[in-house]
């Protein structure tokens, strides 16, 4: 990725304005919480609308969020590896995603590329979640695989 210019940190207040304008992720109330070249961290807030529908008193987050969160930030994470990152356009090929526990509270997903060709990407993300005891611990592990169109 040598030949790819240093990430522009104000990047992530237009990364910011394209999640806003995304109806779904707006949704989700997903934010962009650190952005550099091939590293994204992004958060999705507890909210009722995205629990399970199961009976008892824990209320968990249903894993398709934790899936969503994992595909947008790998593409995001790619984004950066672009000259510019607003004008990407890839899409996922592959998602891959092992749940390790109920998600009980906030997600936050640690996206890491591992590769980005020319033609193909491919990242690693680790998926974490506040606990009703204040603490943070890993929920899902996801691997993706993108076409890239570099122009």
């Amino acid at each position: 990725m040598s030949d790819v210019p240093e990430f522009d940190p104000a990047d992530v207040e237009r990364l910011t304005e394209f999640i806003d304008d995304h109806g779904y992720l707006s949704w989700l109330g997903l934010t962009a919480e650190y952005v550099e070249e091939g590293h994204v961290v992004m958060r999705i807030p507890f909210d009722e609308k995205l629990v399970n529908p199961t009976p008892g008193t824990q209320r968990t987050i249903h894993g398709g969020i934790a899936a969503t969160l994992i595909d947008t930030a790998s593409g995001f994470a790619l984004r950066t590896t672009f000259e510019d990152p607003e004008d990407a356009h890839l899409a996922t090929t592959d998602l891959n995603v092992t749940y390790l526990r109920p998600a009980t509270g906030d997600l936050y997903a640690d996206a890491s590329v591992v590769r980005a060709g020319g033609s193909m990407g491919y990242t690693d993300v680790s998926v974490e979640s506040d606990t009703p005891d204040g603490d943070r611990t890993e929920v899902a592990r996801g691997r993706t695989s993108y076409r890239l169109f570099r122009k």
